[in-house]
């Protein structure tokens, strides 16, 4: 089996800015791997807050090979010791492959309907209000929204809020990437439950469950666990204390350990949101693939990056439309 790792840059339509970085260009990595006649494809988005780059994981496969030949052995194949994010490329490149060996889309091969996936959110990150106001005119049609806070004092942003609400009455989203402390984030949930706020992500760092309980039950908008929530292990320590938590690939290592996340979520009796990272077509249709799992979607990355050199999931009025071809559906982009 030969496994090969391209690093690529994503110029973003807009700059992307949460909490704790900026960014106007993304830089991720495409896997590949080949055994024998087959071949798959797919994506590492490495977070340089768990100490991954797209250099780790080109490393890593330069200096590793894989544990085994069969690219259906996948227990064996995508072992913890592998890094997060280059264990989900691994793991959406073998899927792709076995799809395409089995001539089955990856979602027929999770027993999943592809009809029943949800409408995503669209993320608009922190900026000025004149610039922020301008990315709200150019998305006002889409029906869910979220928004980046944690900067600024607590009255900035809930005006940044409430210019929004004044403009748009579709379905909100918040997310303050542990950008405040819990005393702050009560005070400003609490202000911003008059604008039908659907849910809090992350208010503060990670690594406090029982001040997000607090947080939880001192306000209205449910709170939705994202830092504190890497892989189904992190979630005992969350029981009760947040309404849901978001799962993304490069967090969980691939399709595998999302599934292990998305049941241990729904044995506690957590609601579950399939994220992403700022990425290509790749890894948010792999990501869309397990959607159908899910309360709520944010598969955002293909509409923030200018010329995504892939095509999979679609979007019909911001509702996710899966591809039917086998393994992931990836599809090189028409040259722009």
């Amino acid at each position: 089996m030969q496994v090969t790792v391209t690093p690529i840059e994503l110029p973003l339509v807009h700059p992307f800015k949460i909490a704790r970085s900026e960014e106007r260009v993304a830089r991720t990595a495409i896997v590949r791997v080949r055994s024998g006649e087959r071949d798959g494809i797919g994506e590492a988005t490495p977070i340089d807050r768990y100490g991954e780059s797209v250099e780790s994981v080109a490393h890593y496969f330069a200096t590793h090979v894989p544990a085994d030949d069969d690219p259906y052995r996948l227990e064996t194949l995508l072992h913890a010791g592998i890094p997060a994010a280059a264990r989900a490329g691994f793991d959406l490149a073998l899927h792709d492959l076995i799809g395409k060996d089995l001539g089955k889309p990856l979602y027929a091969l999770l027993g999943l309907d592809p009809a029943g996936t949800p409408v995503t959110s669209f993320t608009i990150g922190i900026a000025d209000p004149e610039t922020t106001l301008q990315k709200l005119a150019q998305v006002r049609d889409h029906p869910i929204l979220k928004v980046k806070l944690g900067v600024g004092s607590a009255s900035e942003q809930i005006e940044t809020i409430a210019e929004i609400r004044r403009r748009y009455r579709g379905t909100v989203r918040i997310d303050a990437n542990e950008g405040w402390n819990a005393e702050s984030a009560i005070a400003i949930l609490r202000e911003l439950e008059r604008y039908e706020i659907e849910l809090c992500e992350q208010p503060i760092p990670a690594g406090a469950p029982e001040q997000l309980r607090a947080i939880s039950e001192s306000v209205a908008i449910p709170i939705v666990a994202d830092e504190d929530a890497l892989t189904a292990g992190d979630l005992p320590a969350l029981r009760g204390c947040v309404a849901g938590v978001n799962v993304k690939l490069a967090k969980a290592g691939g399709i595998r350990g999302a599934l292990a996340m998305i049941r241990t979520a729904r044995a506690m009796g957590m609601r579950v949101m399939i994220g992403c990272m700022v990425e290509t077509a790749i890894a948010a249709t792999a990501a869309a693939q397990l959607s159908p799992l899910a309360d709520w979607a944010d598969i955002d990355g293909p509409f923030l990056v200018a010329n995504d050199p892939f095509d999979g999931v679609r979007y019909a009025g911001g509702k996710l439309v899966l591809p039917d071809a086998p393994g992931l559906g990836i599809r090189e982009a028409a040259p722009a």
